[in-house]
């Protein structure tokens, strides 16, 4: 029995003896690739030594009798699991193999190396499920002691609670899923990143390395901004370089246990990190490994001693870009039909919510049916395959958070509480707006990368959920149009801001607020990040916590105390403030691609003097700091030139408004079934001309966030003839709104 792996040995075929990521190592190696030496301790050695351990019957009949929805009863038989692991004593012949190959590393390189131990999984890299990550790596381990101890935990760490869930609810037999070890020489690294051998934007003409000083865990886990340099893949030329400024590293301990931060000298802190030299040899090695492996690759690289290593190399994933249904003949009982608000298929089993106390019955996979959501709902919504209401229309909170989560949803049936019952099995077809009894087959296809086209309109995405920024950060937009500060006051802070300063704990909520604009800044960076600061109406903030002392009694919140009115009045100033010094929090770590918007402008007076209180937070409009207001209110419309004076740009919320031209309640599911709410109608569209027209004058900005463009082609075009700069719409409907865009473009140019 093979119980270690050279990387010289093996290749990409090689998964059921090394997993996916030692498999990966090999492959590499084969090809050439400069990968730091190592050898795999296989999966073989880890079922031996559960088999010769007597842990096998043992652990699988524990995992068999464990409901892995019961969280107290799985965390609980995880660890139990763990301990048994870590416990056990790995058989002589074994430990003898691993530590042969440890000290035939170590004559090779001469010295006892520092090694990185990290988890392969045998279920890793597989096309059914993603596996990766879900298993532990442990770095600068030296010696033959302290590796031991470290494949052991490996080996236990396929038992945490979460690589438990989710092998159950992917359907993954564990007694299938095996474990290798990789071990691998440390890397000391002076520089080190990522390399992306196609534009993350969909751009594949071009590779995107970004290089930090010291270990690469500060640019994978988007700790610090770092240098991104851009390389035309043809012709092998740096394109473009942006220098970051990096004031501390990580790096080994001097004391030679475990890592340290360590301060970066001053003089050092604002140079280029890679020699240019350096960055076109990385970037030839990417397109050896892209050819090699015939799909673009999201590669980790690092630099020491004046040579180049390559430590990790995956698959660029291809998003679902939205789906488009073939048409066909489908058989199946029609429950109810309502209007198709996110796109997709789902099917699974029925859980109704009508009040908040029932949030904790909806899990993984469940169809989400209930009267209408709210923002307290989003954790709950985030679990499910699908959701269908009873109420609203297309511009509703259901079916905004459904498209930016991508989970379909069908919205305004009229009565779904009432056809269904909690455990009935239905299949949604929210391309059609259907939920058909019971499983329903519905083909679809994907819309591949390569199909989508490019397009002097800029085409931005909305996003209020800020743990799918990096998901949708690989789409090919020019960034994010609009950010919905809101869903993280709600789903990550759910504190009204005013209680927070009354129980002095302001800092915590900036912090809350400054951590979820980060990661999309992150994500999106360079591309801007338009953040719309808060704007919820009276009766949404009461919601919050505390926030009934608060809030007024209002009889129309959607007309009432919202966005701009409230953010100069003495009342809610202090907590406005707070989501200034969030903002400032972000830009000063150096995410200087976060732009702030005003929402719900009525009047001229409004911008003059939140533009002041920013001022005084330290946020002032420069060409690197952009100021943009929604223009949703028609008086702005109405006077587009002379606000346009006061800011940057604008973005034109349609949604809002078409409701105040057209006096049509947006969140009537009965008057948009009657047609009355629609950005296509005269007066709406003549409102948009009249802004772009002004707005374009004055050399400003102007863009669209609204699902106009994604639910009518001529729509979009009538945007590109009127010569608006951007559109902004939700991640779903990014390739259908590209190619729209990209013809209408064309037709003008003949």
């Amino acid at each position: 029995m093979r119980y270690v792996a050279w990387f010289n040995e093996i290749s990409k075929n090689d998964i059921p003896i090394a997993g996916g990521k030692g498999a990966n190592l090999g492959e590499m190696t084969q090809l050439g690739l400069p990968i730091p030496p190592g050898f795999v301790v296989t999966a073989q050695a880890y079922a031996e030594f559960l088999k010769r351990t007597g842990l096998s019957n043992i652990i699988y009949s524990i995992l068999n009798s464990t409901n892995v929805d019961d969280t107290e009863q799985l965390e609980n038989n995880a660890k139990k699991i763990r301990d048994m692991i870590l416990s056990a004593k790995i058989p002589m012949d074994l430990q003898m193999h691993i530590v042969q190959a440890y000290r035939k590393l170590s004559n090779q390189l001469g010295k006892e190396p520092y090694v990185a131990v990290r988890s392969s999984a045998t279920a890793e890299d597989l096309p059914e499920a993603s596996f990766a990550g879900q298993q532990e790596t442990y770095l600068d381990v030296r010696g033959e002691k302290e590796l031991l101890k470290a494949v052991q935990k490996c080996w236990a760490s396929l038992f945490t609670a979460r690589a438990i869930f989710y092998r159950t609810k992917q359907g993954f037999p564990h007694e299938k899923v095996k474990i290798a070890v990789v071990v691998q020489k440390m890397v000391e690294s002076e520089v080190s990143g990522v390399m992306f051998t196609a534009d993350p934007t969909g751009d594949t003409s071009k590779i995107v390395i970004e290089a930090a000083y010291g270990l690469g865990e500060v640019v994978v886990g988007g700790k610090v901004t770092p240098d991104t340099y851009v390389v035309d893949k043809a012709r092998m030329e740096i394109i473009s370089k942006k220098i970051s400024k990096q004031t501390w590293k990580l790096s080994r301990a001097r004391s030679g246990k475990g890592i340290e931060r360590y301060d970066i000298p001053e003089d050092m802190q604002e140079r280029q990190k890679l020699p240019d030299g350096k960055i076109i040899e990385l970037a030839k090695l990417g397109l050896k490994a892209e050819n090699h492996y015939g799909h673009p690759q999201d590669m980790e690289w690092a630099y020491e001693a004046g040579k180049i290593y390559i430590v990790q190399s995956r698959a660029i994933t291809t998003l679902k870009l939205g789906e488009k249904i073939e048409e066909e003949e489908v058989t199946g009982e029609v429950i109810t039909k309502g209007l198709p608000a996110s796109p997709g298929i789902a099917t699974g089993p029925v859980k109704i919510v009508l009040d908040l106390s029932e949030l904790e019955k909806v899990r993984d996979g469940d169809i989400l049916v209930t009267k209408m959501t709210n923002p307290d709902m989003v954790p709950a919504m985030k679990k499910a395959a699908a959701i269908v209401t009873d109420e609203g229309g297309l511009t509703c909170h259901a079916a905004i958070v459904s498209r930016e989560l991508g989970i379909p949803a069908v919205v305004g049936t009229g009565n779904i509480t009432k056809l269904v019952k909690d455990g009935d099995l239905v299949t949604v077809d929210a391309t059609k707006g259907l939920v058909y009894k019971g499983e329903v087959k519905i083909k679809a296809e994907e819309t591949s990368l390569e199909e989508i086209p490019e397009t002097k309109t800029k085409i931005y995405i909305n996003l209020g959920v800020p743990e799918m920024a990096e998901k949708y950060a690989k789409l090919p937009v020019d960034g994010v149009g609009l950010m919905r500060e809101e869903f993280i006051i709600a789903t990550s802070i759910k504190k009204h801001p005013l209680k927070a300063i009354e129980e002095g704990k302001a800092q915590e909520w900036i912090d809350k607020l400054a951590e979820g604009i980060e990661r999309v800044c992150k994500a999106f960076y360079p591309r801007p990040v338009v953040l719309r600061f808060s704007d919820f109406k009276t009766n949404e903030y009461k919601d919050l916590e505390g926030g009934e002392k608060y809030e007024p009694k209002e009889n129309n919140p959607m007309l009432g105390w919202r966005g701009c009115s409230r953010y100069y009045s003495p009342e809610y100033e202090p907590a406005f403030r707070l989501e200034l010094k969030a903002v400032k929090k972000v830009r000063d770590s150096g995410l200087d691609n976060l732009w702030v918007m005003l929402p719900f402008v009525r009047k001229k007076e409004e911008v003059t003097r939140i533009l002041e209180i920013m001022r005084d937070e330290g946020l002032e409009r420069s060409d690197g700091f952009k100021v943009w207001i929604m223009a949703e209110v028609p008086s702005v419309a109405l006077l587009a030139e002379e606000f346009a004076e006061l800011v940057d740009g604008f973005s034109i919320g349609s949604n809002d408004l078409t409701q105040l031209v057209l006096g049509v309640d947006r969140d009537s599911d009965r008057l948009g079934r009657m047609g009355l709410f629609d950005e296509r109608d005269p007066a709406v569209k003549k409102a948009i001309s009249m802004l772009i027209k002004g707005a374009r004058e004055k050399g400003k900005t102007v863009s669209l966030c609204g699902q106009a463009p994604s639910n009518y082609p001529e729509f979009a075009r009538f945007l590109v003839e009127c010569g608006i700069t951007s559109i902004s719409v939700n991640p779903d409907a990014v390739a259908k709104v590209k190619k729209v865009v990209a013809q209408a473009e064309k037709e003008l140019e003949k």
